[in-house]
C-alpha cells in the first residue's frame, strides 16, 4: 500500500503559571519547554532552540535509517548537531535565525561509501 504524500502533524503548547515555562503536547506525549534564562525565563528545561536542534537531529537519524532499511541496510545513527545565534549578527533583520548549523553524523553497520551514500541520500531530502 502506497503512503501518501502529504503529512500532517499537530502540535500544541500554552503558558503556564511560571514566566517563561510552556506546557507542550503532541499527541498523547505531554513535555515542559523553558525559555532561556537570557529572557528572564527559568532555563531549566530544553529551551525552544534546544528543541528545534533536536528535531532536525532526530529527523537525521530517523531518515537515514529510514534510506538505509529501504537498501536493506540496517545503519545504526548517531547525529551531534550545533546552533549558534549571534544576536548582535543577524543573518536578517526581519526573523530571528541561526547564524550557522552543522551537523555531525556517525555510522555504524555500514561501510564508508554505504554512508557517505547514505548521507548523500538524507541531504536530498
Amino acid at each position: 500500500m502506497a503512503q501518501s504524500e502529504v503529512r500532517g502533524y499537530r502540535v500544541a503548547a500554552r503558558s503556564t503559571d511560571t514566566f517563561g515555562r510552556v506546557l507542550c503536547n503532541a499527541r498523547n506525549h505531554h513535555f515542559i519547554v523553558d525559555g532561556p534564562v537570557q529572557n528572564g525565563c527559568p532555563g531549566e528545561e530544553v529551551t525552544p532552540a534546544e528543541l528545534f536542534l533536536a528535531g532536525v537531529a532526530a529527523c537525521g537519524v530517523e531518515l537515514v535509517q529510514s534510506i538505509g532499511r529501504s537498501e536493506q541496510l540496517a545503519p545504526r545513527v548517531a547525529v551531534e548537531i550545533e546552533g549558534t545565534l549571534d544576536r548582535a549578527n543577524p543573518v536578517r533583520r526581519d526573523v530571528t535565525v541561526f547564524n550557522s548549523v552543522r551537523l555531525s553524523f556517525q555510522l555504524a553497520g555500514v561501510t564508508q561509501r554505504q554512508g557517505e551514500d547514505l548521507i548523500e541520500r538524507f541531504k536530498g531530502r
